[in-house]
């Protein structure tokens, strides 16, 4: 029984050298992927409407969105729901603080 025992505590610390050495190596894939650009956008909102008055825009014409101004704003990675946020100014340009972030659970739902 002793030899039983002696064996599964060999075999867990063996696998457990090879995990601390996959982890060594995840750190390095991990580094490859670090430069890849991403695509990011934020949505306002929305508006559906037909072409026609599609085509009645022009300068100064205002598109009311479905989204009220209270409601945090959709971020997309790659045109995927990652994050909701705000807007905000820094130095006359618009940014986007994140107040929320899409649990990973709900991204996975998403992809479906």
């Amino acid at each position: 029984m002793d030899d039983s025992n002696d064996k599964i505590e060999e075999n867990n610390k063996a696998n457990s050298s090879k995990d601390n050495g996959s982890a060594k190596s995840e750190k390095y894939d991990m580094d490859l992927i670090l430069d890849l650009p991403l695509d990011v956008s934020v949505e306002l909102g929305k508006v559906k409407m037909p072409v026609n008055e599609l085509l009645q825009l022009g300068r100064g014409s205002i598109l009311e969105l479905t989204k009220p101004v209270s409601d945090p704003l959709d971020i997309y990675i790659n045109k995927k729901l990652i994050a909701k946020g705000e807007v905000v100014i820094l130095d006359d340009k618009f940014g986007i603080r994140v107040v929320d972030i899409i649990n990973p659970v709900d991204r996975v739902k998403s992809l479906v």
